[in-house]
């Protein structure tokens, strides 16, 4: 098939190109009046002028934009029922440690996806999982958490396996036991249950995840779980969403994929990050939900590191999956340009959970995974008019 009339063609990088760090993420290829060719799922070739063969299947894109599609790199959209109750108590005045203390949050949610039965649980997460694809959302990680007793966290991975089988997009799964402490267990009964699971869950999982912050799991507990899932899963941390709480250093420590949230950072972080493979990811939507501070996003891509953004879909912190809102809100809130915002919801958040030689640009050899926008729009416009309908086509 050959996609014709393109009025721009944005996010082209080279072959290799993985990642994104420093000035390089403000970057991307351009093409205007362009044309791109697909052969079996595949970037074939691209270019302008004439269009080579083309007595093939065409595609007219009547102007319009075509992009890579959006890798979300960190979600929870695996749960059960809701949690607006709590954003009521969000309103009232109450903090998301205060609502955990409570017995809320995490908890809450665990209580109702017990109770839910595979087959609901599927059909309520698939429901969202649609969404997030209808708005140009190409590419997902999906976490479990919500189990945190044996039984719970192998059905929830058991139904992101069974959603990665049935969707078009990439579907990548985490292995996130050290959400919080199950309800009946001492905390080091919990943290043993996890490191027990881990096989197990490595039948499913892709990823090995701890939430490292203040109130949940301590350094000693996160470097025992990523030591215990050693040549298993591949690491990724939750770290300083509450506290500056040395997860990105643990993270760092174990060759994490990446290290997520980073609403509280100091310089030392910054620094431990500097020539590993380990991707900063911020998820601006928790800032946003929760009134927490927004990521140092510009400081870490001046410090010659790249950044990638995320939405964190989940029912208390952040229940939206709109990956052009969290670009967006890198923009407005982080003050990130609008190609560094691009290149943090695309490349960089592929290279995230380990997809961007498949996913995260135009570039020669990789999947066919993109989105086609109405005539007249380009990275600002996007970005600036976050609310206007943009997407014509998601092509798969």
């Amino acid at each position: 098939m050959i996609i014709c009339n393109i009025g721009r063609l944005v996010g082209i990088q080279p072959e290799g190109v993985l990642r994104l760090e420093g000035a390089a993420q403000g970057e991307t290829g351009v093409l205007e009046n362009a044309w791109l060719a697909i052969e079996d799922g595949r970037i074939k070739e691209f270019g302008t002028g004439v269009i080579p063969g083309s007595d093939r299947e065409s595609l007219d894109a009547q102007g319009g934009m075509i992009m890579p599609g959006f890798c979300d790199s960190h979600t929870h959209v695996v749960y059960a029922g809701s949690r607006d109750g709590e954003f009521l108590d969000k309103i009232n005045g109450l903090s998301y440690e205060e609502i955990a203390a409570r017995g809320g949050g995490i908890l809450n949610s665990s209580d109702l996806l017990n109770q839910t039965s595979e087959d609901q649980l599927y059909a309520q997460s698939i429901t969202r999982v649609r969404e997030m694809m209808d708005k140009g959302t190409v590419a997902m990680e999906i976490k479990s958490g919500y189990g945190l007793c044996p039984e719970g966290e192998m059905k929830m991975l058991r139904v992101i396996d069974r959603i990665r089988h049935t969707i078009p997009a990439c579907v990548k799964s985490t292995f996130l036991g050290a959400h919080a402490i199950g309800r009946g267990y001492s905390h080091e009964d919990y943290v043993q249950m996890v490191i027990g699971l881990i096989p197990q869950a490595a039948e499913y999982a892709d990823f090995v995840d701890v939430f490292c912050d203040e109130g949940f799991f301590t350094v000693e507990d996160t470097d025992r779980i990523l030591s215990a899932a050693k040549d298993l899963l591949t690491p990724k941390i939750h770290a300083n969403e509450l506290a500056v709480s040395g997860g990105v250093q643990v993270g760092v420590k174990h060759g994490a994929l990446s290290v997520d949230h980073l609403e509280r950072t100091t310089d030392a972080e910054i620094e431990a990050l500097k020539g590993t493979w380990t991707m900063p990811t911020m998820l601006p939507g928790s800032s946003f939900f929760l009134g927490l501070p927004y990521g140092r996003a510009k400081d870490y891509i001046k410090a010659g590191l790249g950044v990638a953004l995320a939405s964190d879909y989940n029912p208390g912190s952040s229940p939206c999956g709109d990956m052009r809102f969290v670009m967006a809100q890198g923009c407005i809130k982080m003050r990130l340009t609008p190609v560094e915002a691009f290149n943090a919801v695309t490349l960089n958040s592929a290279y995230a959970m380990g997809i961007s030689q498949e996913y995260g640009s135009i570039t020669v050899g990789k999947k066919a995974a993109l989105l086609l926008t109405d005539p007249g729009w380009d990275l600002t416009k996007l970005a600036y008019q976050y609310q206007t309908p943009f997407l014509r086509k998601v092509i798969f």
